[in-house]
């Protein structure tokens, strides 16, 4: 019987702490993802592209699709940015809105937002869809589907 109980016990204790440490695990990538976001919005909005790029994975493999289509590389991003926004006018201020940030394992996660662009003559707005991965224990951006 005490064999049984021990049986039984030890799984359920294991799934126990497994849980816990996951927890602890997916609040630090939040944090970690959140800062990097928020870091980029900031980037933006003192008119530092380069900078706001660090958020994005540099690597030829990154994809950025938009309404004109796709972009696949951080320095094609780079340069999409750079044409579609060339001063701090077109740039405005951004705002971020995080809507749902889900985990998809230990080193990916989605978020679900919304951008606000407020710029003098208008207030575009919209929904994003990113794809984050840890890479060299950094979080970055490895796909971003923004409507």
């Amino acid at each position: 019987m005490k064999y049984i109980f021990t049986i039984l016990i030890i799984p359920f204790l294991f799934q126990q702490c497994t849980s816990v440490n996951s927890q602890k695990h997916n609040k630090e990538s939040s944090s970690s993802i959140r800062k990097v976001l928020y870091d980029q919005q900031e980037a933006w909005n003192t008119g530092d592209i380069e900078l706001f790029m660090e958020g994005y994975w540099h690597s030829d493999s990154l994809s950025f699709i938009g309404s004109s289509g796709i972009t696949y590389g951080w320095d094609n991003t780079l340069a999409r940015y750079q044409k579609t926004y060339p001063d701090k006018t077109t740039m405005g201020e951004l705002k971020f809105d995080i809507l749902d940030l889900e985990s998809l394992s230990p080193t990916c996660q989605k978020m679900i937002g919304r951008y606000t662009l407020i710029r003098e003559s208008d207030e575009p707005t919209g929904l994003f869809t990113l794809i984050w991965k840890k890479i060299d224990g950094n979080w970055v951006i490895v796909s971003d589907q923004t409507c």
